[in-house]
């Protein structure tokens, strides 16, 4: 025994001795190592190289490094808008949700109003993001954000049709690669609305993969503007281009060809992105699709042979060969807004309108927000919500600090866009009958039928999910693996090696150290883990955990890295369920900023506990996953152990906590109206979502009254005057005495209300008449 422990020993402080010395751990381990890693090693592609190089690395990295620093995190600074950013929300956007009828438009114009066109263009919506130097807003990301998600609130073709030129499109490409002549030239004239811009990009034969599109253009000479000029004959074929059909300037992207050297030695110059007038000859816009009803202006756009000048490519020709890279660093700050901010508006109108609703409606004599089965429902719409607006603020509120989140948008863009859909299924599930009759009268069907929209562009979800969010996150992220890619592919080998040396070896310690992290934090519940600020006690826990599930994660995704390597990439259920624990960690940490940024308000705790919950139980679920699907099986099971050394014991929301949660959503007060801020609410009764605000404010006030209704009724007062329905106990009782004038009229308003809520439409018999769908009527009337 002693004999096995001294030899033991031996081999430990031997091996010490080897890592230490420099000399020896290069000759002895490191370069075996290096040379096995220049073999398995996947090359990477020119087009891979450019979305790695694209944007920045944030809080991701610190979740990356097994033990975020919280103080980071905070540190960060609250998310707020100007005085100007908020007037504008107030009152310009609040303006524009009124002059849109979601049901006109979406049944009878099949477009915007001309008044709601002239609006956006004459106060400046296409210009949010142009500094005021060219005529546009300047304003921030979060109050690009903002807007897009209050109009989001009202109708899905208004939102859309001011966030896509604010968002990946001409004026952003303008203002990170034109030149000053271009700038100066279209940037006023974009944010003046006088030029409406689309930007070209997917093809019928190249969709998420868009680095393959088969658009192209060849280098000549040709005349323009009665001289004989280098320029390009470029020919396309796009289809799904937002706004084409009524653009009057079409960014487009396509790959550009040199054969005859007219501009060097490349024969392939690579993506080029050109800004090409619409009534540029040879350009063929005007016809749209219909994209599930919605009414933004979406078609596709053709040119064959279409001869333009070197002047068309943004930024000139220097830029030519550079679309690529200048569409992955603006997809990385457009993505990380626009989709994300337009979910969390059909969200915040889910959970304002349903909540309401679930108060209003009753059944069995007791209003469905009593079920427990419908709590659990508002509870999920609730959580998400609160967890939603808290990823999408602070990832805005990041590229305001100058970020350009590549892996953070990704992470924001799939999972807002998933939850959004999962709130507006939970809330037609709770409407039943009314969400599935369209009419004025339905307030969600809308939004529900057009949810597959954001699921499907800007990255469609199954390849963000499964290719993107850890395929680029683990290489953005991680503290050295970029450093040993570089190092093994550079060409002196010697040089490379003394990189990998340092690199690879700081790896190791920083596996080893993740591994006795998490280890430790597993087995003590993570009681001891150091959070390195001040943050609300009851909080506390939270960050314990994360800062375990973080150190398990990093552990997890080096491990499978080491024994994948490059095969990662096509094990995409294995880099989906690494990417869903990174993803979740980043979400509740945006949860707990929220509640820290906002003033750590009491009432919203029971949202924190529920959203931090709900993402520690999908992190664990996630990394079990994980493990169980692990290709090396002895290796899963040592993970196993230290990674969950007790087993699984993260648990969904309590039905308590969600019970509270619910219970927010159905009764007026500041925590409902904080959860659901920037809710674009019509004081209009007629209106459906103005008459349910009506109808829960009224809630309250009959409370007593319909008490008062029953007991009378018990009281056999009523023995000679019998009810044919129960609709007219009031009357009955008003008649025999039993409540006041006032009271009366109280119910009266109410029950109004209350049948207004309830209320379908119905329409005449032959839909094919061209006024069939104009002629709704309300039932009950």
């Amino acid at each position: 025994m002693y004999l096995l422990i001294t030899l033991l020993l031996i081999v430990i402080i031997g091996t010490g001795i080897v890592l230490a010395y420099e000399p020896w751990r290069q000759e002895y381990l490191t370069r075996r190592i290096y040379g096995m890693y220049r073999k398995v090693m996947p090359s990477i592609s020119d087009t891979e190289q450019e979305a790695l190089d694209a944007g920045t690395v944030w809080w991701e990295g610190q979740l990356f490094s097994g033990k975020p620093q919280w103080s980071t995190l905070l540190s960060y600074g609250r998310a707020t808008l100007t005085v100007e950013e908020q007037a504008f929300l107030n009152e310009e956007t609040e303006t524009l949700c009124t002059l849109v009828d979601d049901w006109s438009i979406t049944t009878q114009d099949q477009d915007l109003p001309p008044e709601a066109w002239e609006y956006i263009k004459a106060k400046g919506f296409f210009g949010l993001i142009i500094p005021k130097e060219y005529g546009g807003k300047g304003f921030s990301a979060l109050a690009h954000s903002e807007v897009v998600r209050k109009l989001s609130t009202r109708n899905s073709g208004l939102s859309v049709t001011v966030m896509v030129p604010n968002s990946l499109g001409p004026a952003e490409l303008l203002l990170n690669y034109g030149t000053e002549e271009q700038k100066r030239h279209y940037l006023p004239r974009l944010a003046r609305g006088i030029e409406v811009p689309a930007f070209a990009l997917t093809s019928p034969w190249a969709g998420s993969d868009a680095g393959s599109i088969p658009d192209y253009g060849v280098v000549c000479k040709g005349m323009w503007e009665g001289e004989e000029v280098i320029g390009m004959r470029v020919t396309w074929d796009k289809r799904y281009i937002t706004l084409a059909p009524v653009c009057t300037l079409l960014g487009l992207a396509f790959r550009l060809h040199d054969p005859d050297g007219l501009l060097g030695d490349r024969p392939d110059l690579g993506i080029t992105l050109a800004l090409v007038p619409a009534d540029h000859e040879g350009v063929e816009i005007g016809r749209r699709h219909i994209p599930l009803d919605a009414v933004f202006m979406n078609g596709p756009t053709r040119g064959e042979d279409v001869f333009m000048p070197l002047d068309f490519i943004i930024g000139g020709v220097e830029m030519a060969g550079q679309g690529w890279r200048m569409l992955m660093e603006c997809l990385a700050a457009g993505r990380s807004i626009s989709l994300p901010a337009s979910f969390c508006g059909m969200a915040a109108l889910t959970a304002r309108s349903v909540g309401a609703y679930s108060a209003v409606r009753s059944q069995f004599n007791a209003p469905i927000a009593r079920f427990e089965g419908v709590q659990e429902v508002l509870a999920r719409i609730g959580g998400n919500l609160y967890a939603m607006d808290a990823a999408r603020s602070m990832t805005a509120h990041g590229v305001d600090l100058g970020e350009k989140p590549s892996v953070t948008s990704a992470i924001v863009k799939y999972h807002l866009t998933e939850r959004g859909r999962s709130v507006v299924i939970d809330g037609m599930d709770i409407i039943g009958g009314k969400g599935i009759c369209l009419g004025p009268s339905n307030f969600l069907a809308r939004a529900y039928q057009q949810l597959p929209v954001g699921i499907t562009v800007e990255g469609a979800n199954i390849l963000t999910r499964n290719l993107i969010i850890f395929g680029q996150g683990a290489i953005r992220c991680h503290p050295y693996l970029i450093a040993e890619m570089q190092a093994v592919q550079d060409e002196d080998e010697a040089r490379g090696m003394q990189a990998f040396d340092k690199a690879f070896w700081s790896h190791a310690r920083h596996t080893t150290f993740n591994a006795l992290r998490a280890f430790w934090h597993g087995i003590t519940g993570a009681i001891t883990a150091r959070i390195d600020t001040n943050v609300a006690a009851p909080m506390r826990p939270h960050y314990r955990r994360l800062t375990r599930y973080s150190a398990a994660f990093a552990l997890t995704a080096d491990l499978a890295l080491l024994t994948l390597g490059g095969s990662l990439k096509f094990r995409e259920r294995l880099s989906a369920r690494l990417g869903d624990m990174l993803s979740q960690l980043y979400i509740a940490s945006a949860v707990l900023k929220r509640y820290e940024d906002e003033g750590r308000q009491p009432d919203d705790a029971v949202l924190v506990h529920w959203a931090v919950q709900d993402a520690l139980y999908r992190v664990e679920e996630a990394l079990d996953g994980v493990l169980r699907n692990f290709p090396n099986t002895p290796l899963a099971i040592l993970l196993r152990i230290i990674t969950l050394p007790l087993g699984r014991l993260m648990a969904p929301p309590s039905d308590a906590l969600s019970g509270k949660v619910a219970e927010l959503l159905t009764r007026p007060g500041l925590t409902r109206d904080r959860l659901t801020a920037n809710c674009h609410v019509p004081a209009d009764e007629e209106d459906p979502v103005g008459a349910l605000e009506a109808a829960l404010a009224s809630v309250a006030s009959v409370q007593g009254i319909e008490k008062k209704l029953r007991q009378f009724e018990r009281s056999g007062k009523l023995a000679g005057n019998p009810i044919a329905n129960v609709r007219d106990m009031p009357d009955a009782v008003y008649a025999a005495g039993g409540i006041s004038t006032e009271e009366y009229e109280l119910l009266r308003r109410y029950h109004t209300l209350r049948d207004r809520v309830i209320a379908v439409d119905d329409f005449p018999q032959d839909l094919s008449a061209p006024a069939a769908r104009a002629d709704a009527r309300r039932h009950p009337a």
